[in-house]
């Protein structure tokens, strides 16, 4: 059975939900930002996790999905904000139709996340183990 380890899952949804704007406001990252975000935002959440490869990217998967959920919303609200205020009922209807659709990009951003995860539950961290007295 797997572990949630809930500080992971926040680190990787944070690094997630960062990259994942940088990679929406900036152009050339656009497409390559998000997933890449996904990835390392996976990684992290695996890693700190450290309890093996599974676990991982259970870590990954979760931090991956709760943060593409975030991400789009906060898209989502950001365009109808801007529909609203230009008083443009065709960017309304956009933007929701536009929302719904993403939904399947919701779970295209947890793969990415749920492999970053798995590589990083691959790294395990050895704890520092306490020395006995020196011999002679």
């Amino acid at each position: 059975m797997v572990a949630t380890n809930w500080r992971a899952v926040g680190a990787g949804f944070i690094t997630i939900i960062v990259l994942g704007l940088v990679g929406a406001f900036v152009g050339p990252l656009a497409v390559f930002g998000t997933a890449l975000g996904a990835v390392i935002g996976g990684f992290m959440a695996g890693y700190l996790a450290h309890t093996g490869v599974a676990n991982g990217a259970w870590n990954g998967f979760l931090a991956g999905t709760i943060g593409s959920i975030v991400v789009l919303a906060a898209l989502t609200v950001l365009g109808l904000v801007t529909s609203v205020v230009t008083l443009s009922l065709g960017g309304v209807f956009a933007t929701v139709g536009f929302a719904l659709a993403a939904l399947v990009l919701i779970a295209l951003g947890a793969i990415p996340a749920t492999l970053g995860g798995a590589i990083g539950g691959m790294m395990t961290r050895e704890e520092p183990t306490e020395m006995g007295s020196p011999s002679a």
